[in-house]
């Protein structure tokens, strides 16, 4: 029987995390690492079972995007992953027309595996190049090659993935607006439907950070940086990519992500618009009727308590505040270049935008920073710029 109004199913979104990876990068502060075969097949196993703790209470949802993330999904061994994606969409109500995402890396896939996991219903891969440079992919502590890189593109073509991201990266310690342009041509003439263009940052906790912490307190401070770029090269950096990209066919969606036409990632603009969202797996995280979620990071705690069945299995539960919500509605959704919409606002909140925001809109608006479309707010160029400082206007003092 056609599902009715009444029954219709909440829109949700579903993160998958897979924390496995051949070598843990340098400047990578995920939850993943090389971990042995018995604790993958572990893993594999805690993982299915907590889809099917969660599927349970998720039946009143469907599931409009999946994204396998990670770690490096494509590196634990076909025959987990396979349970993994059949998992999903036995228990889960998955959409027809779901956008289906799994990342991976160069040289961690053949192009067989590539297949079945299209055939399986992925329908977008995410390959994590961030340079074509191979002296910048060093300094990044990758495995792979930039030609191994040109295989595992080329695998993904075979296998009939005609949606593809590609992953690069500005602000590498020594990356040059040459090297930059030099990645930029590579990428783009290849022709990949959609590609993320992320400034590096230096986490701490991680191996760069130990590298290069003089060069970020340097930074911070505004004083000249030894090794990495100061904040005038980042920027210069970043802009070199941004016209580069829309002078070869790529539309800015979000203040890091490029596109061809109708080909811009669902699942994170659900994120940046609040859609509802599941995560499974280590460190994973969810947002769930204002509540926000997050799993264990340490593997061997989420191991023991799923395979105790001791769920719920979350380490921190926050309540979203009405407050809170209006600040995430509007800095997340101002990372878009569309901006928020000021109806959408008004439904969610019943109250108008002005009411809440309207001397700050005022404020940066006259600054240059933002302006008013059809019914929008969105970001100036020079606002997602100075997107830091934009953003911080929208968070409220005190509760409201």
């Amino acid at each position: 029987m056609e599902e009715t109004t009444e029954n219709k199913r909440t829109e949700t979104e579903l993160y998958i995390h897979i924390p496995f990876c051949m070598k843990k990068c340098l400047y990578c502060d995920f939850p993943s690492g090389a971990y042995g075969s018995e604790i993958r097949r572990r893993y594999t196993k805690a993982l299915m079972r907590e889809l099917l703790y969660q599927a349970e209470r998720m039946d009143d949802c469907e599931i409009a995007t999946i994204y396998i993330g990670g770690g490096t999904p494509t590196w634990l061994e076909e025959k987990y992953m396979e349970k993994i994606i059949r998992t999903v969409y036995k228990y889960f109500h998955v959409s027809p027309d779901a956008e289906v995402t799994m990342e991976c890396n160069p040289a961690t896939a053949a192009e067989k595996t590539l297949s079945l996991y299209r055939s399986l219903g992925v329908n977008r891969l995410s390959i994590g190049l961030q340079s074509s440079d191979e002296n910048e992919l060093k300094t990044l502590g990758r495995v792979h090659s930039y030609g191994e890189f040109l295989n595992t593109f080329q695998y993904a073509r075979n296998a009939g993935f005609d949606n593809i991201n590609v992953d690069i990266m500005t602000g590498i310690p020594g990356q040059t607006p040459a090297t930059l342009r030099k990645t930029l041509s590579d990428v783009t003439s290849l022709r990949p439907e959609h590609i993320s263009c992320y400034s590096l940052i230096v986490e701490e906790g991680t191996p760069f950070y130990d590298l290069y912490e003089d060069d970020v307190k340097r930074r911070e401070k505004g004083e000249p940086t030894v090794e990495l770029p100061n904040e005038d090269q980042e920027y210069e950096l970043g802009k070199i990519a941004q016209r580069y990209l829309a002078e070869h066919g790529y539309g800015q969606y979000e203040i890091s992500n490029y596109a061809r036409m109708g080909k811009a990632c669902r699942h994170n603009i659900g994120y940046w618009k609040r859609v509802p969202y599941l995560g499974v797996g280590l460190g994973a995280a969810s947002l769930l009727d204002n509540i926000r979620y997050t799993n264990s990071r340490d593997i061997y705690e989420y191991l023991s308590k799923v395979e105790a069945d001791d769920f719920p299995i979350y380490k921190d539960a926050e309540a979203i505040s009405r407050k809170g919500q209006m600040e995430e509605f509007m800095f997340l959704g101002l990372r878009m270049n569309e901006g928020v919409s000021r109806d959408d606002f008004e439904k969610t909140f019943g109250v108008s935008i002005d009411a809440m925001y309207g001397g700050v809109l005022s404020k940066l608006s006259a600054d240059g920073l933002l302006l008013y479309s059809e019914g929008r707010v969105c970001l100036t160029e020079l606002g997602a710029d100075l997107s830091n400082y934009a953003l911080s206007f929208f968070l409220f003092d005190e509760e409201i």
